[in-house]
């Protein structure tokens, strides 16, 4: 994402909380609060809520040296509630603030064709178009602050069971017998086709679970799922199951693996042994 920002001629300032990651034409800051400095967007993108607590409001971080009328964009994938709260926050000090989670793994960001979707000001969205033009190919607006990380969590969601029916019927047809690229030809030919089969249908032919986007975070969206789930009332009996799964998945050690290598755990219980590869 900041290597499109700098191939469109941004000025771009990073920061990464591991070392060892910088970007051609990129300044790299010591601190959230050195790159941030004199900057008008600030872009994060980490892995829970914690860190973007930490990064923004922690020590040396982004919000002690954001300049009046900054807007700090997060496309990280956090609790709703606390995205509506770091927003409050954010504007106390001047600067105004959107909940921008993305989807579209790996590849999308580096062909700079994410979709992002947004919770906060269309004004504020419309001042920092350029810089979604050169990460992403779309901006899906829902609503306030905070709407963006409830409809991605929802989203994901879907991913998740969508996926976890197609792992499923991948390993009981394969325990009767049917190939697995025969199911998946049936699968892209009849009316349960979906995107989630067609990107991963390639990786799992190959056994390959190498992580676009890996076990241990869609673990942590689901939690924050049921979480809003429950602060609001709403029942999620398929996902509580399919997070048993999870669960038991990150016992086994895939946490680091590709979701998809759920599937892994599955044939472990049918009988069907198969080791994950992993590619560099």
């Amino acid at each position: 994402m900041a290597a499109n920002l700098v191939k469109a001629g941004h000025d771009v300032s990073v920061w990464n909380r591991s070392g060892g990651k910088d970007v051609p034409g990129a300044t790299t800051a010591i601190t959230p609060a050195e790159a941030t400095k004199g900057k008008e967007v600030v872009w994060l993108c980490v892995s829970d809520t914690n860190a973007v607590d930490h990064v923004l409001f922690g020590p040396g971080g982004a919000a002690q040296s954001l300049q009046a009328g900054a807007v700090v964009a997060d496309s990280s994938t956090i609790s709703p509630a606390a995205s509506v709260e770091f927003a409050r926050k954010i504007r106390e000090r001047g600067c105004d603030f959107l909940d921008a989670p993305i989807t579209g793994s790996k590849v999308a960001a580096e062909a700079g064709s994410l979709i992002f979707i947004v919770g906060g000001k269309e004004a504020t969205i419309e001042r920092v178009r350029p810089v979604f033009n050169a990460m992403g190919k779309q901006v899906i607006h829902v609503g306030d602050n905070g709407l963006g990380e409830a409809a991605k969590l929802a989203m994901n969601l879907q991913i998740a069971l969508i996926y976890e029916g197609l792992a499923e019927g991948l390993t009981l047809a394969k325990k009767l017998g049917v190939k697995p690229e025969k199911l998946i030809e049936l699968v892209q030919a009849s009316m349960i086709r979906s995107g989630v089969a067609d990107y991963k249908a390639p990786f799992i032919l190959k056994e390959d679970y190498s992580p676009n986007f890996p076990l241990r975070l869609m673990h942590k969206d689901m939690k924050l799922m049921l979480e809003a789930a429950d602060q609001n009332g709403v029942k999620l009996p398929g996902l509580e199951r399919v997070e048993q799964i999870y669960q038991e998945a990150g016992k086994a050690g895939f946490n680091d693996l590709d979701y998809a290598a759920t599937i892994m755990l599955l044939e472990k219980w049918a009988g069907l042994q198969q080791g994950a590869k992993v590619s560099n």
